[in-house]
């Protein structure tokens, strides 16, 4: 083929192209670039499952965190109350514990909180203690610190949280106390209040009032969404007799 050819068939080309007749490139026919719709699923697919995975994963870490806050404010609350414990003698001062008559019908005096004793200034022993509870609806307002009065919730820029013109006390927590009598050689034995050794072969009785007593102090917390408190943290000590 002469040049003259070679002319001929590039003009012949460029018509055709002007045309839309130009010839088709080998190998058949060719589709338009672009997803499949399998490829397009397969797509959403896997990235569906990376962002559950990151929810997943945020929502742990929102879990620990609340749960480590929780914990820290547990574990305050019961060392503000077992402060407040500190100087209480284990049975009251004036009255004691005893029993009142005798044999059969003899009845324990003295363990538990005493006549006229309404206000958590009016506690001032152990046994008063017993099974009381410090939040809403509670025995007590509170939680309560280690002075007595009550703590009170702070809204998010650190200011007292008001309801209406209240302030309003830390929200969902409560402090409860168990009081118990205790074995002397088993601490790990609680004996009923009202439990006491007569003297045999020797031995010399041990009173009612004679017993160490095992303190508990639990914190509990109870979210707006949850149908009961929970508890958080707990702390438990013996007291000597």
């Amino acid at each position: 083929m002469d040049s003259s050819d070679l002319l001929r068939s590039a003009e012949t080309d460029r018509l055709r192209a002007r045309s839309g007749t130009a010839p088709k490139p080998p190998g058949g026919p060719r589709h338009r670039a672009g997803f499949s719709l399998l490829e397009t699923s397969m797509s959403l697919v896997i990235l569906g499952v990376g962002v559950l995975a990151f929810v997943e994963a945020q929502q742990s870490f929102v879990d620990a965190n609340s749960w480590s806050t929780h914990a820290a404010t547990g574990t305050f609350l019961c060392n503000e109350l077992r402060e407040f414990t500190r100087r209480f003698p284990r049975h009251d001062r004036v009255t004691g514990l005893f029993f009142q008559g005798s044999g059969a019908s003899a009845v324990l005096t003295g363990w538990g909180r005493e006549t006229g004793e309404v206000a958590v200034s009016d506690l001032d022993d152990l046994d008063d203690l017993d099974g009381l509870r410090f939040g809403v609806d509670g025995d007590f307002a509170g939680p309560i610190n280690a002075f007595g009065d009550v703590i009170f919730d702070l809204d998010a820029n650190g200011n007292p949280d008001m309801d209406e013109e209240s302030r309003v006390p830390l929200r969902g927590w409560f402090q409860q106390i168990i009081v118990e009598k205790v074995d002397p050689s088993d601490n790990a034995t609680v004996r009923a209040d009202n439990y006491w050794v007569p003297a045999v072969g020797g031995v010399p009785a041990r009173n009612v009032d004679r017993f160490p007593l095992r303190v508990t102090i639990i914190a509990e917390y109870q979210g707006p969404y949850d149908a009961e408190a929970r508890e958080i943290s707990r702390v438990s000590w013996i007291v000597p007799p």
